[in-house]
C-alpha cells in the first residue's frame, strides 16, 4: 500500500485532538449565540416601541454639524457630499470635511460642489494620519467658529467619505437627540453584483448585527458602540469626552476609536439609543455604502476592527461594568479566538479526509469517535444549521430572498476572512505596541448612483 509509511497514528490523534478543541469551543460560542437568537426573540414578542415621531419645533431648530474625514477620496467626496446636501436640505447645518495639504485632488473635488455650509478645513500636517485625528482637527474647527460667534452646533453627526446618507435621518437625529446622548442607525452595505460573495458577506454580517445584536444589547443595557457612521452624538457627552482628553473628544491613539466612542460615553453615564425606523417612503432609515469587494481589502479592513476592538480593546477598556456589559465585551473581543477554533476545525476536517483517502486506497478505516466527541459533534451540526437559518432569515429580510440564500455559502468566505485577518490582526497589534503609533488603513471607496442607492 503506498500509504503505509505514512505516521497515520500520529495524523488519527492529531485529528481527534483539534476536533474536540475546536468542538468544545464552537459549543461555547454556540450556546452564546443561540442565547442571543432567543431574547431577540422575546424582545420581537414583546414589540416594545420606540418613539420615532417626527421633532417638535424646538427640536427642529437644533443645530447639526456634520463631520466627514476625508483622505485620498477624489473619486467619491463630490458625490457624497451632493448627496447629503440633499438629504440635510431642511436642515440648519454645517458639515465639516476634514483634508490635508498633500491631497489636492479630495480638496478640488469638494471645492467643487460649491455650497457655503460645506467647511472644508485643511489639516496642518500632511496625511494620511489617523481618523481620530481629523476628526479632531474638526473639532477644533467647530471650537473656533463658536468662538469666533459664527454659528454654534447642538450635536456633531459622523459620516465618512463614502456613506449614502439617508433623507430621513436627519429628522431621527433631531427627535431623538432631545434625551439620548448618542443615536446610532443601522449600516448596511450596499449589494455588489461583482463581488457576491466578499463584499456580500458584509450584508449578512451587518444584516444580522444591525437587525438583531445591537437590538439585544440595547435592551440588556450594555453598552452601544458607535459604528462611526451613521450615528449622532449630543454636544453635552462630547465636550465631556473632550475637557477628560485634553480639549478634543476622539482618540487619535485608538485603531477604533468609533467603537470605543460609544462605551466611553457609557461609561461617563450618558444614554445610547440604536433605532430601528421607518422613513414615510417605507424604506428603512440606514446609511448606505460599498464594503471591500476583493479578499486582501476585506482581510486588512478586518484585521484593524479585530486587533482594535478585540485585542486592543482589551487593554484600553478592560473588562468594567455589569454582567451584561461583561458579556457583550466578551462577544466583541471573541474574534480571535473563533479564528483559532475556525482554523482547527478546518484542520480537523483535512485529517479526516486524509484518513478517508486511506481508507479508500485499501487502509483500514479511522476509528470511531469516542462518545463524548461524537456527541459534541451533532450539538455543533444541529448548532451550525440553526446558525445558518438565522444568518439567512436577517439577510433575505434586508435584502430579498436570493440574497438570503447566498448567505449559506457565504458562511465559509466571511469564515476564511475571520481566520486570515486574525493572523493580520495580531502581526498589527504587535507593531501598534511597539511603535504606539496606529495608521489610517483606508481602502479603496466607490459612491453609487444617487438613485440606485435609495
Amino acid at each position: 500500500m503506498a500509504v503505509a509509511g505514512l505516521p497515520w497514528g500520529g495524523v488519527e490523534a492529531s485529528m481527534r485532538e483539534t476536533a474536540l478543541f475546536a468542538a468544545a469551543g464552537f459549543l461555547v460560542l454556540g450556546i452564546g449565540d443561540l442565547a442571543v437568537d432567543l431574547i431577540w426573540a422575546a424582545l420581537r414578542l414583546e414589540r416594545r416601541p420606540q418613539p420615532t415621531g417626527p421633532p417638535s419645533a424646538k427640536e427642529a431648530r437644533r443645530r447639526l454639524a456634520l463631520f466627514v474625514p476625508a483622505w485620498d477620496e477624489a473619486g467619491v467626496i463630490g458625490a457624497m457630499l451632493r448627496t447629503t446636501l440633499a438629504a440635510y436640505r431642511d436642515v440648519d447645518f454645517r458639515l465639516y470635511l476634514g483634508c490635508y495639504p498633500n491631497d489636492p485632488g479630495t480638496r478640488a473635488a469638494a471645492a467643487a460642489v460649491g455650497d457655503p455650509r460645506i467647511r472644508l478645513i485643511v489639516g496642518a500636517r500632511e496625511g494620511p494620519t489617523t481618523k481620530a485625528d481629523c476628526l479632531n482637527a474638526l473639532w477644533r474647527a467647530l471650537a473656533a467658529d463658536e468662538a469666533a460667534g459664527r454659528w454654534r452646533a447642538d450635536a456633531i453627526v459622523l459620516h465618512d467619505a463614502e456613506d449614502v446618507v439617508h433623507p430621513g435621518e436627519a429628522a431621527l437625529f433631531l427627535r431623538h437627540l432631545a434625551y439620548a446622548d448618542l443615536v446610532q442607525l443601522p449600516v448596511l452595505p450596499l449589494p455588489d453584483a461583482g463581488s457576491r460573495l466578499v463584499a456580500g458577506h458584509y450584508a449578512d454580517e451587518f444584516a444580522e448585527a444591525h437587525g438583531k445584536e445591537l437590538v439585544v444589547r440595547q435592551r440588556l443595557g450594555a453598552s452601544l458602540p458607535s459604528a462611526g457612521v451613521g450615528c449622532a452624538f449630543s454636544r453635552r457627552s462630547l465636550d465631556a469626552l473632550a475637557a477628560a482628553g485634553g480639549g478634543t473628544p476622539f482618540d487619535a491613539a485608538s485603531l477604533t476609536e468609533d467603537y470605543e466612542l460609544g462605551l466611553r460615553i457609557a461609561e461617563a453615564g450618558g444614554r445610547a439609543l440604536f433605532l430601528r425606523a421607518r422613513h414615510r417612503d417605507g424604506s428603512l432609515v440606514a446609511t448606505h455604502e460599498y464594503f471591500p469587494a476583493t479578499l486582501a481589502a476585506a482581510v486588512r479592513q478586518k484585521s484593524r476592527w479585530m486587533a482594535g476592538i478585540a485585542l486592543c480593546g482589551w487593554d484600553r477598556l478592560g473588562w468594567r461594568g455589569g454582567l451584561a456589559e461583561r458579556w457583550m465585551r466578551l462577544r466583541d473581543r471573541q474574534g480571535p479566538l473563533a479564528a483559532l477554533m475556525l482554523f482547527s476545525g478546518y484542520a480537523s476536517i483535512a485529517l479526516w479526509l486524509a484518513l478517508k483517502g486511506r481508507e479508500a486506497l485499501g487502509g483500514p478505516p479511522p476509528a470511531p469517535l469516542p462518545p463524548a466527541l461524537s456527541l459534541l459533534v451533532r450539538i455543533n451540526l444541529a448548532l451550525l444549521v440553526w446558525r445558518l437559518a438565522v444568518r439567512s432569515a436577517f439577510t433575505a429580510a434586508a435584502y430579498g430572498p436570493a440574497e438570503g440564500v447566498r448567505a449559506i455559502p457565504r458562511a465559509l468566505v466571511g469564515n476564511a476572512v475571520t481566520m486570515l485577518a486574525a493572523a493580520a490582526a495580531l502581526a498589527r497589534y504587535r507593531r501598534l505596541r511597539r511603535t504606539g503609533r496606529p495608521a489610517w488603513d483606508k481602502t479603496e471607496h466607490r459612491f453609487p448612483a444617487q438613485e440606485g442607492a435609495e
